[in-house]
């Protein structure tokens, strides 16, 4: 599944092609939202952003899309004459189309998708039960400090807590493992158990690497170290990471090997010296 900053790039494209454009194309495929999206007729798109794994995009007469990706949705980009071609080719898929003079926005695949006015969008219930998300601006290392020593928060494992969204919104499995290798913390430790130096870290890599990935299509290696490697003809999928997807291949820092463990399902990747239980 995507995680915020996928979605985030999303809508920084999206919005750069359709905010403030005349809409020529507008195509609500889902009967139950027909009658409110007709009401769209005639209006542009004023801001187009994400709140954790959400995408919103406002409208000029008061109503904002919310859709969620889930597993398999995803926005695309496609020229005018490809919109046609793509709907006679995955009719089943096709959402939402967006378009404007020469190109349109078309979510496909998505199922949860809501034309909502302004109190509706505020007590949206996915949206009602998310922390700040790690992207916005507005969240910084302290205050990121001060949600780890929350009661609500403090005596979880990191493990647990950066997949929370009520926590963070916008965390995922990737960033995770990375957050975590930059902190020098293994996912078994708890805030409550951590001095102000490891949770000062904590938190700068909380705030850090989601908006590097944003910056790097995804990327939370160490810049300088990326490209060097890359300079080495190390591939960009070899580079990426600083810990995720690379058990059994050498840490970047100390050459320990790195080791995977499932908690709940899903693997975290640590390296046993930069990371001590």
């Amino acid at each position: 599944m995507p995680e915020g900053p996928e979605i985030r790039r999303e809508a920084k494209r999206l919005a750069r092609l359709v905010v403030g454009q005349p809409i020529a194309r507008l195509d609500y495929r889902l009967p139950a939202l027909a009658r409110r999206a007709r009401s769209l007729r005639g209006h542009h798109v004023t801001d187009v952003t994400s709140h954790g794994k959400a995408m919103l995009i406002a409208w000029s007469n008061g109503l904002t899309h919310f859709s969620h990706n889930q597993l398999y949705g995803e926005w695309v980009v496609v020229t005018t004459p490809e919109v046609d071609a793509l709907m006679a080719e995955r009719p089943r898929s096709v959402r939402v189309v967006i378009g404007v003079e020469r190109a349109a926005a078309v979510l496909m695949s998505a199922t949860w998708i809501e034309l909502l006015t302004a109190r509706e969008l505020a007590v949206q219930p996915y949206l009602a039960r998310l922390g700040p998300d790690v992207l916005d601006r507005g969240t910084t290392a302290p205050g990121v400090v001060k949600r780890l020593l929350d009661a609500r928060f403090a005596r979880r494992s990191l493990a647990a807590l950066l997949l929370d969204q009520t926590f963070l919104a916008g965390l995922g499995n990737y960033l995770r493992s990375d957050i975590l290798h930059l902190a020098r913390l293994r996912h078994t430790r708890r805030p409550a158990d951590l001095r102000a130096p490891a949770l000062q870290r904590l938190a700068e890599a909380i705030v850090a690497l989601p908006r590097q990935s944003v910056r790097t299509a995804g990327a939370t290696n160490d810049v300088a170290l990326m490209q060097a490697l890359a300079a080495r003809g190390v591939s960009r999928a070899a580079r990426r990471f600083r810990a995720y997807g690379r058990d059994g291949e050498p840490c970047w820092i100390c050459g320990t090997t790195i080791r995977r463990v499932d908690v709940a399902g899903r693997g975290i990747y640590f390296c046993p010296r930069c990371q001590p239980a």
